[in-house]
């Protein structure tokens, strides 16, 4: 496409620009810095369409604590009033707000939670494309009203799923959990068969039409040391892990395990899949982010909404002291929109589906047998 300007044809971009809702977290802790640090670079603004969902009051603090007196935004009321190739922010209050930096108290639950209510009430209709969500400590914002452990229950809620997949995302890793936010002694106890294999399907479905890996490779590792030393530890690699691996392959799903977890990341082997699944929280997330905390996401996977965050969380020892590293709040940023933008390549890809020829066919149940 090209414009006409006096006598000479310069072209126009076509390129869409996706809109990024951003919520604030806990105004106490890290997120606005983040947020900020994050989109002070102009060029962002060629890639996607920033709504930061809080208050101009909050930022112009923000702003002057950071020393960012070129970081430039427009005020809207609404999303109605979304520019594009500007950093937008939604005034989703107009309060003075005492913020007390490192502080984990009532207040920075309760705007976190404001922030988070108008971005998912924008996202569920559609006036923004994905959501990045910045931290919150869950003890504040859980006395203010907020009713679930985290923001991955939060969100499955909203989208009326019974839960969603949580996957910890790098460059060069995958790592997806089983259980969430549950204490360590009940995870045995919700650990089941049918869950596990679910969560497999899941996570080899989120790799496909999420990030474009054709046919995904899944490590599963065990719960007990050794994955059980075949029942010497105990007995939910045999009884439950094993059989939800093989479940999942008779379906087609290249899935491999249980694999002992302590020197998985150690070695070579987590080279070797293009996902891996761990049984709870610190088993997957230790090693994750001792390998990629910089630049790890949080991605909520298996909801119709796209929804990132930075793998970190509010920080509240550096908060206000300008050390807070925005890197992963600007992979989150991005990954969002890629994975939006995979999605919909996967939806048009699949809608006609070229039909499979009998060696195809042929070759696909071999593949079960792996």
């Amino acid at each position: 496409m090209e414009r006409e300007q006096g006598t000479t044809k310069e072209p126009v971009s076509t390129k869409e620009l996706y809109k990024v809702g951003i919520t604030l977290g806990d105004l106490n802790g890290i997120g606005p810095e983040v947020a900020i640090k994050a989109l002070k670079d102009n060029r962002i603004l060629s890639d996607f369409t920033p709504v930061i969902y809080g208050s101009t009051k909050v930022i112009s603090h923000y702003k002057k604590l950071l020393d960012l007196q070129d970081f430039q935004y427009t005020s809207c009321k609404n999303a109605t009033e979304i520019h594009s190739k500007k950093i937008n922010i939604i005034q989703v209050w107009n309060d003075e707000v005492e913020i007390k930096m490192g502080e984990a108290n009532v207040t920075g639950g309760t705007y976190a939670f404001k922030s988070l209510e108008a971005a998912t009430q924008d996202l569920s209709e559609g006036k923004i494309d994905v959501l990045v969500t910045s931290p919150f400590s869950k003890d504040a914002i859980q006395k203010a009203g907020f009713q679930f452990p985290g923001h991955t229950e939060y969100l499955a809620d909203m989208a009326g799923e019974k839960e969603a997949l949580m996957i910890l995302v790098s460059p060069t890793l995958k790592v997806a959990l089983v259980t969430t936010h549950i204490p360590i002694k009940d995870v045995s106890a919700a650990l089941t068969k049918e869950g596990i294999a679910v969560k497999i399907e899941k996570f080899e479905q989120s790799l496909k039409k999420d990030f474009g890996i054709v046919k995904p490779r899944i490590a599963v590792f065990g719960l007990n040391p050794h994955a059980g030393e075949n029942g010497k530890l105990g007995a939910e690699e045999q009884e439950i892990i094993s059989p939800a691996i093989q479940q999942a392959k008779s379906k087609g799903v290249l899935a491999f395990g249980p694999f002992p977890a302590d020197g998985f990341f150690g070695s070579d082997m987590k080279n070797q899949f293009d996902g891996i699944l761990a049984m709870y929280h610190d088993q997957g997330l230790t090693a994750f982010k001792a390998l990629a905390f910089d630049d790890g996401v949080n991605f909520t996977a298996d909801l119709p909404i796209v929804r990132t965050s930075p793998d970190h969380g509010t920080a509240f020892d550096i908060a206000g002291k300008n050390l807070a590293s925005e890197q992963s709040m600007r992979s989150a940023m991005y990954l969002a929109v890629e994975i939006f933008k995979n999605r919909k390549l996967y939806k048009q890809m699949t809608a006609n589906p070229l039909p499979m020829s009998k060696d195809e066919r042929g070759k696909k149940e071999s593949d079960r047998l792996i």
